[in-house]
């Protein structure tokens, strides 16, 4: 059962490990984006709505798929000063409640967030400026999927720790 629980917090980690990756990457591309933005402004005196809007569409899944891979590298924010002090077993059980709780949290975003991106498709949602992107259902699918991950994330975190608080390694 042990081996079992490793094995399924090792998978959530490994996909969180990609998305994490694509967040990353998905950043240098905002960077080329907007410096494509600026050079076009101020060089050639021209410029696109849609590539104006690419930049802050690129913004959702760097944020939205990073949580979970700052939860995974250990960056969650914490008051490290006082935790530091704390016992290893009462870190632990702490580690546990908050990765429950960061769960619960997650599905309930996921479920309010899920009608919010259904009528974004259903009415074919796009940008309103003339030139703009459509499409716009697929970037607040972002949200859901963003939170899902959070979620999954947060189940291997209480795992690990917990695995570590029964003294199993």
């Amino acid at each position: 059962m042990i081996a079992a629980a490793r094995r399924a917090a090792l998978a959530i980690e490994m996909a969180v490990n990609v998305a994490g990756r694509l967040a990353a990457w998905t950043c240098v591309a905002l960077v080329l984006v907007v410096a494509g933005n600026v050079l076009a402004r101020y060089f050639f005196r021209t410029g696109t709505i849609w590539l104006q809007e690419l930049e802050w569409h690129l913004i959702s899944p760097i944020a939205l798929l990073g949580m979970s891979y700052a939860l995974l590298g250990g960056e969650q924010v914490r008051v490290d000063f006082l935790f530091d002090r704390m016992p290893a077993g009462l870190r632990n059980a702490i580690e546990v409640l908050t990765g429950l709780l960061l769960v619960i949290f997650a599905v309930i975003a996921v479920k309010l967030s899920l009608p919010f991106v259904m009528q974004a498709y259903r009415i074919g949602e796009g940008s309103p400026n003339p030139g703009g992107l459509g499409y716009r259902w697929l970037l607040k699918a972002f949200i859901p999927l963003g939170f899902a991950l959070l979620g999954l994330q947060g189940a291997a975190h209480a795992l690990r720790h917990a695995l570590t608080f029964r003294g199993a390694r």
